[in-house]
């Protein structure tokens, strides 16, 4: 299946050489790396390689991510982390939102992955629940992005097809029985108000982390596309930290 539509401008994949240390950072349901781009680029100021892909079916039109399925997003991400094992890296692994439920099967997936982050990761998504049952539309309207900060553009659709939303919740509800798989360092960041997932969502994906060493950390001030709020430089500043502790097998502390 090929896309039919070219990639809105700014939506595209991007990449940083740096170090030995590759992040992979995947963004959200709808959304394009544009609005993981601040993150990548200061990541990419501290000396780490960032590859943020672009998902399957997203940053060109709402239409082309109607026949896309979960597996197609996953396989997305995974293109990545082989691209960066290629070129010889340590993968750390890091998503927003559904971006964060792709992380955690990759790392269930890949023993090899150094450690993960997590910025408000989907496994429920109460105003969808809806649409589980039949009939339901072909599309809806998506209201404005979950930011806190006035003033900020984040590339995405205006619609999003329901078969994609299923798509969404099956991923979702595959990835419960599974976090207990992962036994990596985690960062595990949450919203303290959050719109569209529930904050509770990182709480159980923390708490059900097989990993010894892992962290907690609640934004203050953002809404769900924290990438883009008020908290950007300080989910920045905790990777940032995480990574280098963790890629030099040192302890470290997160600020809560």
């Amino acid at each position: 299946m090929k896309e039919q539509f070219t990639v809105i401008p700014g939506a595209e994949s991007f990449y940083f050489e740096g170090s030995e240390i590759g992040i992979l950072l995947s963004h959200g349901f709808i959304g394009t790396p544009q609005s993981v781009r601040f993150l990548g680029e200061e990541l990419a100021k501290q000396g780490f390689t960032v590859l943020a892909p672009r998902l399957k079916g997203h940053g060109t039109h709402y239409l082309d991510m109607e026949p896309c399925t979960h597996e197609d997003w996953y396989k997305s991400l995974k293109q990545g982390y082989l691209q960066l094992k290629k070129r010889g890296k340590r993968v750390f692994v890091m998503g927003q939102s559904m971006g964060g439920t792709l992380a955690l099967k990759l790392a269930a997936e890949h023993k090899d992955i150094e450690g993960i982050v997590t910025i408000n990761a989907a496994l429920t998504l109460p105003a969808f629940e809806y649409l589980k049952a039949s009939p339901a539309p072909r599309f809806i309207k998506e209201g404005a992005p979950d930011i806190k900060k006035e003033g900020v553009q984040e590339i995405t659709y205006e619609q999003a097809s329901v078969r994609a939303i299923r798509e969404l919740q099956k991923l979702m509800a595959e990835l419960p029985p599974i976090i207990g798989r992962v036994s990596i360092p985690a960062l595990c960041i949450k919203s303290m108000t959050d719109h569209v997932v529930p904050p509770e969502n990182t709480v159980f994906i923390y708490r059900a982390l097989a990993s010894e060493n892992k962290q907690l950390v609640t934004l203050p001030n953002s809404y769900h596309v924290a990438s883009m709020d008020y908290d950007k430089e300080l989910i920045a500043e905790q990777a940032a930290r995480f990574i280098h502790a963790v890629s030099a097998t040192s302890s470290y502390v997160a600020v809560k």
